[in-house]
């Protein structure tokens, strides 16, 4: 005899719901998450499995309509996590939500959970990655524009946390841009190493019946069906990827934000935000904080923590599917790439709004020998002193001048002269070298190397920088209709589908 014990029209295996502690602290929670992020996809896979059912003949045209609209009647409202119904999982209330209507036996026949969550969950991600992009070139164009208003004005840069050579606003903030499209490179390559649909991996070792593992990938804008079931269903090495490729991103961002940090601090007073994007003391009026800059990077420091979290929470498990790894190492999917999205955005609008303090900067420059290493340079391609002995000389009249109380503008070339000739060489010209060593805008244009910061440089590498900008949004843009064009093509699939008589071959379908 048959127990009417509604939980055992789920399984006959478990004859009690859930306990209200396992539903109060993960089954509920989980259930929102899904419900609120999740069930626009578990739809079009529902949808995809349909058109397959019909192609196999498992239904006929009248079953598919009918679950066609009970499907297109699936709302986030319309569903609950219901412990004895459907033990508060979302696969199942939709099943439910459908054969609560309809009495079609064949409906989810040869299907597991485990790929269909596996699918559901990686269009989700690839998705929010796509947002992530989007957000990133928004980001890039801010810090290209930027850049271009600060070709040719000079400032110092920095090695050690001391000063050492001019560079220009837009050299350093084309570096910006630079680890911007950098990442977007890498994620747009992350994205299509990972678009492979694990859609008919089954449980594990694969399906009984033909599905057409490519049809249906291609139904969901997937490159094609991940070619092993077993990887389809037991890995999330997708959300490595993408959490590897956002930690080192927010890495490198929170050094490049720590040099805007210090350098908006009174000691340098180089950079400036306005007043809408600045904070006060409580207790010191005169101080004008930029706390903007703080929040920034500190969010930075989740991406690496969910890294971290993604990687601990599968390491040991075994290779199969485990709610350890498929629920519980994704987590903290939504909310990682929600800050990040919220720290480029607040990153855009700082770039949009920063000021470099040129004159500060020029008068830091004039104020450092910041060409010590030009005049070694010089003394020795000009004056034939040994390159050892002309960096030993550089450094000594550089330590007797700041004795001498002399600025990097006043020059001494009787000083240079005398250490020279203490070292063994006779030179000329001492005091044109020294003046030409140390001018700061001489020793900007002296840089000719690919990549430096001689304005024209950073002019062609923000000119490439564009370029490949314009290349990534086409590949972003391209990827994104296919995603957005989706759903419609699987409803056309669905109306067209109902007048194919199985058997058809797959190339013959619609």
């Amino acid at each position: 005899m048959i127990d009417n014990n509604p939980t055992e029209a789920l399984t006959g295996r478990i004859s009690r719901p859930p306990s209200a502690a396992l539903r109060e602290l993960v089954l509920e929670p989980q259930f929102r998450y899904e419900a609120d992020h999740l069930l626009a996809h578990y739809v079009q896979v529902e949808k995809v499995l349909l058109a397959e059912y019909r192609r196999l003949g498992v239904l006929d045209g009248v079953q598919v309509r009918s679950i066609a609209g009970a499907l297109g009647d699936v709302i986030r409202d319309g569903l609950s996590a219901d412990p004895v119904a459907n033990l508060s999982d979302i696969a199942l209330a939709i099943e439910r939500h459908v054969t609560g209507r309809l009495d079609v036996p064949a409906w989810h026949v040869d299907r597991s959970r485990n790929d269909l969550q596996a699918t559901v969950q990686l269009m989700f991600g690839r998705d929010q990655a796509l947002h992530v992009m989007a957000d990133m070139l928004s980001c890039a164009s801010a810090a290209q524009r930027l850049a271009a208003r600060y070709t040719g004005d000079i400032m110092p840069g920095f090695t050690h946390l001391q000063a050492a050579q001019v560079i220009t606003p837009g050299f350093f903030v084309s570096a910006i841009s630079a680890h911007l499209l950098h990442t977007i490179r890498r994620m747009v390559a992350t994205y299509d190493v990972v678009n492979l649909c694990p859609l008919g991996s089954g449980a594990l070792a694969g399906q009984e019946l033909g599905w057409d593992r490519d049809r249906m990938a291609g139904l969901l804008a997937f490159a094609g069906p991940q070619p092993h079931a077993l990887v389809g269903v037991a890995s999330r090495g997708w959300l490595l990827e993408i959490a590897a490729e956002c930690s080192t991103f927010a890495v490198g961002l929170s050094r490049l934000l720590t040099d805007l940090m210090t350098w908006a601090g009174s000691e340098h007073g180089l950079v400036e935000l306005p007043d809408e994007l600045a904070g006060i003391s409580s207790a010191m009026p005169q101080k004008k904080n930029y706390p903007v800059l703080e929040r920034i990077r500190g969010r930075t420091a989740h991406l690496t923590s969910w890294y971290a979290d993604v990687a601990t929470a599968q390491r040991n498990t075994p290779y199969s599917n485990t709610v350890e790894v498929s629920k519980e190492s994704s987590a903290q999917l939504g909310t990682a790439l929600g800050t990040l999205r919220s720290l480029l955005r607040l990153f855009t609008e700082v770039l949009d709004e920063t000021v470099f303090r040129t004159e500060h900067g020029r008068l830091r420059c004039d104020e450092e020998y910041l060409g010590g290493f030009s005049l070694a340079n010089r003394l020795t391609l000009d004056q034939q002193v040994p390159w050892r002995d002309a960096q030993v000389i550089a450094g000594r009249y550089v330590v007797a001048a700041l004795d001498a109380g002399l600025g990097a503008g006043s020059v001494d070339g009787s000083l240079l002269g005398a250490i020279a000739a203490a070292h063994g060489h006779a030179i000329t010209g001492a005091g044109q070298l020294l003046r030409d060593a140390f001018d700061p805008q001489a020793e900007l244009r002296r840089r000719r190397s690919r990549g430096s910061a001689h304005p024209g440089e950073v002019s062609r590498l923000l000119a490439a920088q564009e370029s490949e900008h314009t290349q990534l949004t086409n590949e972003i843009s391209a990827r994104r209709a296919a995603l957005d064009a989706m759903p419609a093509r699987i409803d056309r699939v669905l109306t067209s589908v109902h007048g194919v008589m199985p058997g058809t071959r797959p190339g013959e379908w619609p």
